[in-house]
């Protein structure tokens, strides 16, 4: 963006730290690592990834939620340190995974992603997270309502500068709600220091913790090209061919070893960023950086990161609703845009296939399809609808090549 103003940029920022902060700072505190120190690695993670991709890929980086399982078996069995460095093994992977795209092609890869496959997948992206903004929400409703209709007026109906924050605004809005219903607990900011270095922890190796997380690795490396595929078609542009998926990979893959190097979770890229770039229309990577370099500043700044965190759950359901139905409407758009002939079965059934089976990890535990890798790595929910979808589509494209758009016999 040139010419961008601070005073402009800062509120535009923001808005990409409230959308990751929640979900960054839960995974530490499920899995017992330092919720400072993943602040920190997600910031610094960001900036690796942009610095990596030539600064054209407007994605933050954040904790990833697919490692929870087995750096809970890890910590049990070995301990924490052992977890942080088997997360450094699955940032080794995912750069080995770079270096084979690149020698490939992106060609190659991209064939494996037409519009009946990316359309779906990103709706997928979209659904698959309304459980986590249906469970924020219901906890107080009428404060959730008041949040999304707040930043669905300011999107509207606002003028100037005040259109490109509904975030900010409807988090504003929801808070004052918040302190209405007495749904605020300023406890946490009256107790956080005002200064605090996160609580970095070195990491140790074991071969057998490297086999509980490392094949964790192929789940996410699938959500990965998802989430560029989504934040490709939210921008606009092609961030398969440029900068490159092997980029893309390499610094997703730099930024998870940062992390575990650190002592904190993986990265991966979040999508609830992506959301809000949907919601806003502002793509630049500039205002993503400035996110970053504020998420390490609130891993210092103690009474900062209190006061995100004294946001209650309905605010940010009420947010969650918008971001993730923005992307949803993306997926959509991918479909209608590529207008596939979805009454030709070849392309329909890889459409139904990859949503029948991404709806159904909605449904909760004991009816869902999953595929396991190991004892504590699964193919289910996204990941498993989009390796089906895709392994189909190529199945059709070596047996019909070119056949999706002949006309089906007459029954006459």
């Amino acid at each position: 963006m040139k010419n961008l103003q601070l005073t402009t940029a800062m509120p535009l920022a923001f808005q990409h730290v409230f959308a990751m902060f929640g979900a960054t700072v839960l995974v530490p505190f499920i899995t017992g690592l330092n919720p400072s120190v993943a602040l920190f690695t997600a910031g610094l993670g960001t900036l690796i990834f942009h610095l990596v991709t030539k600064g054209q890929v407007p994605v933050f980086l954040g904790s990833s939620f697919a490692f929870i399982a087995g750096i809970l078996a890890v910590k049990e069995m070995f301990g924490l340190p052992y977890a942080t460095g088997s997360i450094i093994a699955v940032g080794v992977v995912y750069i080995i995974m770079a270096g084979i795209v690149a020698l490939v092609g992106v060609n190659r890869v991209k064939q494996f992603f037409p519009p009946i496959v990316t359309g779906p997948i990103i709706i997928i992206i979209g659904l698959i997270l309304s459980p986590v903004a249906i469970d924020m929400a219901s906890t107080h409703w009428i404060v959730a309502l008041i949040t999304m209709f707040a930043v669905i007026l300011t999107g509207m109906l606002a003028k100037g500068f005040l259109k490109l924050i509904p975030l900010l605004v409807g988090i504003g809005v929801g808070y004052l709600a918040s302190i209405y219903y007495n749904l605020v607990d300023f406890t946490p900011i009256i107790e956080a220091s005002l200064f605090a270095t996160p609580d970095f922890m070195a990491p140790k190796f074991s071969a057998d913790a490297l086999k509980i997380i490392v094949p964790i690795a192929l789940v996410t490396m699938i959500e990965h090209i998802g989430d560029i595929t989504t934040n490709g078609a939210v921008v606009g542009k092609d961030f398969f061919r440029k900068p490159g998926l092997h980029r893309t990979l390499l610094g997703d893959g730099l930024a998870t070893i940062v992390g575990g190097a650190a002592g904190g979770p993986a990265n991966t890229t979040y999508g609830e960023n992506t959301g809000v770039l949907a919601l806003t229309k502002n793509y630049s990577p500039t205002i993503i950086r400035i996110a970053a370099v504020i998420a390490i500043c609130f891993s210092f700044i103690g009474k900062l990161g209190a006061f995100i965190m004294t946001i209650p759950e309905p605010v940010m359901g009420g947010i969650s609703f918008i971001l993730f139905g923005m992307i949803a409407s993306v997926g959509i758009k991918t479909l209608v845009d590529a207008a596939p002939d979805l009454s030709n079965l070849r392309n329909s059934s890889v459409v139904f296939v990859i949503l029948i089976i991404g709806i159904a990890s909605l449904q909760g535990e004991g009816n869902i399809v999953v595929v396991p890798l190991t004892e504590f790595a699964t193919l289910e929910g996204l990941s498993l609808a989009a390796i089906t979808g895709v392994l189909l589509n190529a199945v059709y494209e070596f047996i019909l090549p070119n056949r999706e758009t002949e006309p089906e016999p007459s029954n006459t």
